[in-house]
């Protein structure tokens, strides 16, 4: 058990950056960089994560434990090394509303 394992975990909210992110198998993957997350539905989304290899995005599934001086994943290093680079703008398949549409389909207009 590592002294990381003892620590109380916290919220994804109280994620510093800098935090130490290790892979399942104890490997360190890097710091955070970036904490995603969905701010109208409170949902946790995942991490962007400093590598040396460039930032990685680890989505919320792969996040086992948060604490204040780690981040555990549920992937090893191999799986690790696959993961996606970070692409500010969201993946392919993401979608993004547009907070100025004025379309709003759960009003009823008046006719």
């Amino acid at each position: 058990m590592s002294l990381d394992d003892d620590a109380p975990a916290i919220s994804y909210k109280l994620l510093a950056r800098g935090t130490r992110v290790v892979t399942a198998d104890g490997t360190e993957l890097g710091t955070v960089d970036q904490v995603l997350d969905n701010v109208r539905e409170n949902i946790f989304d995942g991490i962007v994560v400093r590598t040396p290899a460039g930032p990685r995005f680890v989505d919320a599934p792969e996040v086992a434990r948060i604490t204040d001086r780690a981040v555990t994943l549920t992937i090893g290093a191999t799986e690790a090394e696959a993961l996606p680079t970070h692409d500010p703008k969201g993946g392919g398949g993401e979608f993004r509303a547009n907070p100025k549409s004025r379309f709003r389909p759960w009003r009823k207009t008046s006719r």
